[in-house]
């Protein structure tokens, strides 16, 4: 089982960056397929990105394209999302996650095997 910890959430305006950071605690990180799902009050938890074990494919949601970026760092156990053009419908809990198959923009929450605790990201207008 992998334990992960996200963190790097706060408040931001509308137009300004965040990143968040998401540490695993497990010797095989890099066989894993990282990535962010986000959760608003009242909606389904969506998928965010996703970067493959080696970092070469990366998959983003459409409503975050061109505004975020996922990236790893197999030394450090670490999976990034770093995001830029904040917008109000950004605001969610955000939630790293793992699998081993990488399953592109279809990764479904149904096909997680771990979840990070989750970092409040909170965008104002």
């Amino acid at each position: 089982q992998v334990q992960l910890v996200a963190s790097g959430g706060g408040l931001v305006q509308a137009g300004g960056s965040l990143r968040l950071s998401c540490v695993a605690s497990l010797r095989s990180f890099s066989s894993y397929t990282m990535g962010w799902f986000r959760q608003a009050p009242g909606k389904e938890r969506e998928f965010v990105a996703a970067i493959t074990t080696s970092g070469g494919r990366t998959a983003y949601a459409d409503s975050v394209k061109g505004r975020f970026t996922i990236s790893r760092d197999n030394a450090k156990n670490t999976v990034y999302l770093q995001m830029s053009s904040l917008l109000p419908e950004d605001t969610a809990v955000y939630y790293c996650a793992a699998s081993p198959v990488f399953y592109g923009s279809g990764w479904s929450p149904q096909r997680v095997r771990s979840w990070g605790q989750g970092t409040q990201v909170t965008v104002s207008s």
